[in-house]
């Protein structure tokens, strides 16, 4: 019997790649080959297929009676730069809005209140000590353990180090469970026991080696930044921390709309991958509608959905994939009346130490950080339930989860009455964790996949899980369909 398969020409005059996956990789990656047309030999036709009704991933905002509501991420830094490199060049540069700099401050739950995080600490690198000396969060103890951290020679064993470890080492325990932990558990929604220094904050561990301390190297790098603002005429357009006006779902739309007709097809569901039966190619199997002929095929799904589809084709590469492990967890958008909250709200939020027992990790001030995002005389709060640390949340019903944001408020911020709204937005499995060996796994995942002429792999799952390093990877892998499909020997010329 033959099957018949979907291929818009009847002879090979252009070149097929199927990029699986309408989130940020698969737009960026679809968007740079298209762009990249004029390198090629031939045309060649991108096709987008999305299981979702839109496109976006995790990222997507809604508007709600004057509210700007981010369901997924709410801005991306600025240090890193390919998101706002790709955002100019789509012509969103005049929507990159700046976190409001007069509050560019957070906080951290001590006993149930919430004290601003010194002023300097960034993640694990004290900046100023001043500052940590007079915060509540570090007992005695704590801080002059924290400054002894200058005092402890680099690790000179080889070997991969958790982030945990690393800190206690460094820092001290109480710095980890107070500050450190916080703070990337914010990020990554995991365990700092288990996360892997080398995977997810390299620059740390550059700054032990290369200075011998992280107190010494955040000082000599504050010293270097403050001589270049001596003699540089301008500073940067703009602070670390940016969005866009319309809310972050303007960058995948804006990705989508510079897509040919007809590239992406939401609702799209890949059943599986499987080797064209003449050895050419791939064939793409959607839940529905007929086998799509592809001459290289663009994974950017998350590593347990890309096992799910290739099994078949190379078990040992989808067991790797599987690997990877994943968190679940829930955003949750509430807006009260403004006079509702006693709180201040004078920074961007709070965080959540795991060793004070509560059921949150976070809470973001959106009205606050970004500006009209919320009507006057309202405030827009963004809630994290869940994680790796408490994945049992993910599974209670909306009911229980209202429950507990409400009680975590009022007892944090001192929010009272009824909301304005409360939305929430589940997000399952859709984080990876970067644990002990993550590098080494990917490392295999991609020598694996290599076996596998024009079948690529990237996304979140690999190489970061920010939006910068997300678009990078992406572009990245890009580049490397074209080149490969330039090649004259290569399989799609066939």
């Amino acid at each position: 019997m033959t099957v018949m398969t979907e291929r818009t020409s009847g002879s090979k005059s252009s070149d097929r790649v199927v990029v699986i996956g309408g989130g940020l990789s698969g737009l960026a990656a679809a968007n740079r080959i298209q762009r990249s047309g004029s390198a090629l030999r031939r045309p060649v036709e991108v096709v987008v297929l999305e299981a979702k009704d839109r496109v976006g991933g995790v990222i997507a905002t809604e508007r709600r009676d004057g509210f700007t509501l981010e369901l997924g991420p709410d801005s991306f830094i600025t240090n890193k730069p390919w998101a706002a490199d790709l955002c100019r060049s789509l012509d969103l540069e005049d929507q990159l809005i700046e976190a409001a700099p007069a509050l560019r401050r957070s906080f951290v739950v001590r006993k149930g209140k919430l004290a601003p995080v010194p002023e300097g600490f960034v993640l694990m690198a004290p900046h100023r000590l001043r500052p940590i000396l007079a915060s509540p969060i570090l007992s005695l103890r704590g801080k002059i353990r924290l400054l002894a951290e200058a005092l402890i020679p680099r690790r000179e064993k080889p070997g991969e180090e958790s982030l945990a470890a690393f800190v206690r080492r460094r820092l001290g325990r109480e710095a980890l469970d107070r500050l450190v932990q916080p703070l990337v558990g914010g990020m990554y929604t995991g365990d700092p026991n288990n996360l892997s220094l080398k995977a997810t904050l390299p620059q740390f561990l550059a700054m032990e080696q290369e200075h011998g301390s992280l107190i010494r190297a955040a000082w000599r790098r504050r010293k270097d930044a403050e001589a270049r603002l001596e003699t540089e005429s301008s500073g940067a357009r703009f602070g670390m921390f940016v969005s866009l006006a319309e809310g972050m779902g303007a960058l995948p739309r804006a990705l989508a709309a510079t897509l040919r007709a007809g590239t992406v097809r939401t609702n799209a569901a890949v059943r599986r991958i499987t080797r064209a039966t003449n050895g050419s190619g791939w064939l793409v199997e959607p839940l529905d509608g007929p086998p799509i002929e592809a001459d290289a095929v663009v994974a950017t799904t998350e590593a347990h959905a890309t096992a799910r589809m290739i099994d078949g084709v190379d078990p040992s590469l989808a067991l790797q994939l599987r690997g990877i492990p994943y968190a679940s967890s829930i955003i949750v958008n509430v807006a009260y009346r403004r006079d509702r909250i006693q709180h201040p709200m004078n920074g961007f939020g709070f965080v959540v130490p795991a060793i004070e027992e509560r059921r949150i990790l976070a809470g973001s001030f959106l009205n606050v950080k970004f500006p009209r995002r919320a009507p006057e005389g309202t405030a827009l709060i963004r809630v994290f339930v869940g994680g790796a640390a408490q994945p049992e949340l993910f599974d209670l019903d909306d009911d229980a989860v209202r429950q507990i944001v409400s009680a975590e408020l009022g007892e944090l911020i001192g929010a009272t009455g009824d909301p304005i709204f409360l939305e929430i937005t589940r997000h399952a499995r859709s984080m990876p964790q970067y644990v002990l060996g993550h590098l080494e796994l990917v490392e295999t995942i991609r020598r694996k996949a290599a076996r596998h002429p024009n079948l690529f792999l990237t996304g979140v799952a690999y190489d970061g899980v920010g939006i910068p390093d997300c678009i990078r990877a992406a572009e990245a892998t890009a580049d490397a369909v074209v080149a490969r499909l330039a090649e004259p020997g290569s399989i799609a010329a066939a």
